[in-house]
């Protein structure tokens, strides 16, 4: 078995995968039925499968495509083609924005941009006591956060966030989005993964990538009611400029702007006035 996993990570570290050991032992596990720590010894046929998803790793195809879950904060999810895939950077937002809501009652929360629901399906699993509404776009990511939010209480509604709910202007206490970003020009630099994989609804924002956060912060302005928190997901080139479009609206106070796990700009927050 250490001779597979050997070979399937030096294929993978050849085709560029960033974390080829890693990659190959979850592909193992997945195929064996075991755990990443504890592998059990593979079947002649489990081999053949997992050659196969080791060939298509190495194009360079989602880990969670070929295992069809990722993991958020306390949750297993659902994913998979037509879905973006939820990252550790992100994690770090949903804690902001639940230490913010810690001592509210009966939280009102909405999640613009909500993709799989990963979002909207933390906060509703770690404050059972919310109500939370997740706004999607695309229905080919509907499909997946419908799934993915299924028991948690959590609303889903389907479409655009401009003009959303606006049964709650001025009630939301906190409004938290992971919205596209990416400007047009970086398309050579994002990775093969994201680029060909990620639907492009979720990644692409215009020239300078901050189209749709200048709509988060419109309706961030409308839904949020007087001290309610927003926290918005940006490029980490991003740092000033996702920040300065919530203080152009006049409508913000106390804004900031966030690290992520490796001390890089990624999120932008702030309080209604």
């Amino acid at each position: 078995m250490r001779a597979l996993l050997a070979e399937a990570a030096e294929r993978l570290r050849e085709a560029g995968v960033a974390s080829p050991e890693f990659d190959a032992a979850e592909l193992l596990a997945f195929v064996t039925g075991s755990s990443r720590l504890h592998l059990s010894e593979p079947t002649a046929e489990q081999v053949v499968v997992y050659d196969e998803l080791i060939a298509r790793r190495a194009a360079r195809e989602p880990l969670q495509h070929l295992t069809g879950t990722a993991a958020f904060r306390y949750r297993e999810l659902a994913i998979g083609p037509g879905a973006f895939v939820p990252r550790p950077e992100t994690e770090v937002m949903v804690g902001w924005i639940l230490e913010r809501i810690a001592g509210v009652r009966n939280p009102l929360v909405v999640d613009l941009c909500s993709g799989s629901g990963a979002i909207a399906g933390a906060v509703a699993t770690e404050r059972p006591d919310s109500t939370v509404h997740a706004v999607e776009l695309s229905p080919d990511a509907v499909v997946w956060a419908r799934r993915n939010l299924e028991g948690t209480g959590a609303v889903l509604h389907e479409g655009d966030i401009d003009g959303c709910l606006p049964e709650l202007d001025g009630q939301v206490d906190a409004l938290i989005s992971n919205p596209p970003y990416i400007p047009l020009t970086a398309w050579e630099s994002v990775t093969a993964e994201v680029r060909d994989h990620d639907p492009a609804l979720a990644l692409w924002s215009g020239d300078d990538g901050l189209d749709e956060i200048k709509v988060v912060a419109a309706t961030a302005g409308r839904l949020l009611k007087p001290g309610g928190w927003f926290a918005c997901e940006h490029a980490d080139v991003q740092g000033e400029s996702a920040p300065a479009i919530f203080t152009a609206t006049g409508l913000f106070t106390e804004i900031r702007d966030q690290p992520d796990l490796a001390a890089r700009p990624r999120f932008a927050t702030g309080r209604r006035i």
